[in-house]
């Protein structure tokens, strides 16, 4: 039995290449052949990438070049290793046109596949709008990235999701959204797929980094810029006694706070996470890692989609790790209990489970009525 799925694959994120990856392996459990559809947004690749950057600065656009071919060369050889991508590359609407469709079912997410905001405006490939009626449509943990929806996006979009035979979203807000402005009644609530392994296999897929660091460390992985997020990290280091890591995304993060780490393999990632002792992050995967491998997050919202975050914490009991102002440095003497996060994450590994037991009999049934 074979499956398409239509993700975020292709964007330039350590989170996003895990996800998709995640998504993958855990799909392979349950099909025999799996294979991602290569959808590139415009602004993922060549000239769209460098304009969404630069915005129409030139000294930017020279700037962002170095960075732009190292992201091509760490994505880019993750992907070819890791991901089974079709061969044809999706660059627009009319790629999809002569779809081979060849799979008995298509499935679209993880991550936030939904969220307009996100990708710049509606696209409907990634509500699998190219799908005939005839064949079988799933979303898995995907995410609107938004609490509520404008009326407008509903009209536009709840045809898309009416055609759906089952649908799971990563956040409650998901729920809430389908239920309550869609009339979608039959939706599940899942975390995200990465969450859907246990430490076990995510340390196994780090053995690859060569990364070391030969003394106990705060990692940094910060998205978004932010003078008081940095000094925050200084007064944070002189408390606890730790050197600071920057985990790098750019080249140009390198002047920011912190010993950087510039650019690393996926894999460094995982391992980086795993060996810190606290990681300070307003990254979504960040925090998802740094629970799911027992090490304490510090976790800030950033100013736009932080709900996906802040209902983690809720879902894993564990609010008091996010600060609410960059004064509160007694977040060190907070404990974790990571027993109790490594309990309510294997209950929700078993809702993962039956909601893709229920998709393979969906199919098997050949029930399509949606």
């Amino acid at each position: 039995m074979k499956v398409s799925v239509l993700t975020l694959h292709a964007v330039s994120n350590y989170g996003t290449q895990l996800q998709a990856f995640a998504t993958q392996e855990k799909l392979k459990e349950y099909f025999e052949n799996v294979e991602l559809i290569d959808y590139k947004r415009n602004d993922t690749y060549g000239k769209g990438l460098v304009d969404s950057f630069a915005k129409g600065n030139m000294l930017k656009r020279i700037a962002i070049y170095p960075t732009i071919l190292r992201w091509k060369s760490v994505f880019g050889n993750f992907q070819k290793e890791y991901l089974n991508l079709t061969r044809k590359e999706y660059l627009n609407k009319d790629d999809f046109e002569n779809f081979d469709f060849d799979s008995e079912a298509y499935i679209s997410g993880s991550d936030q596949v939904w969220n307009s905001g996100w990708n710049k405006g509606i696209i409907p490939e990634l509500y699998l709008n190219f799908v005939p009626k005839e064949k079988y449509k799933f979303a898995f943990s995907s995410s609107f990235g938004n609490t509520r929806l404008s009326e407008k996006e509903i009209e536009l979009t709840k045809k898309y999701i009416n055609d759906y035979n089952l649908i799971s979203v990563r956040e409650e807000s998901g729920l809430k959204i389908l239920e309550e402005q869609y009339g979608y009644k039959k939706a599940r609530r899942l975390v995200d797929p990465t969450l859907s392994y246990g430490a076990e296999f995510w340390r196994n897929f780090a053995k690859k980094s060569k990364k070391s660091i030969n003394e106990k460390y705060i990692l940094i992985y910060n998205l978004n810029r932010s003078k008081e997020f940095d000094e925050f990290a200084k007064k944070l280091s002189k408390k606890t006694g730790l050197t600071v890591y920057r985990f790098c995304t750019r080249y140009d993060q390198i002047f920011r706070y912190g010993k950087s780490l510039i650019i690393p393999q996926i894999e460094d990632f995982v391992a980086l996470i795993d060996k810190a002792e606290y990681v300070l992050t307003d990254s979504f995967h960040a925090v998802a890692f740094s629970m799911n491998l027992n090490t304490k997050p510090i976790c800030i919202y950033p100013n736009n989609y932080s709900g996906r975050i802040a209902e983690f914490l809720k879902l894993v009991d564990c609010e008091d790790m996010h600060i609410k102002n960059f004064k509160d440095l007694n977040i060190v003497e907070r404990n974790v209990d990571f027993e109790k996060v490594n309990k309510i994450l294997d209950k929700e590994r078993k809702k993962v489970e039956l909601y893709l037991n229920e998709i393979k009999s969906i199919i098997k049934s050949g029930d399509n009525n949606g």
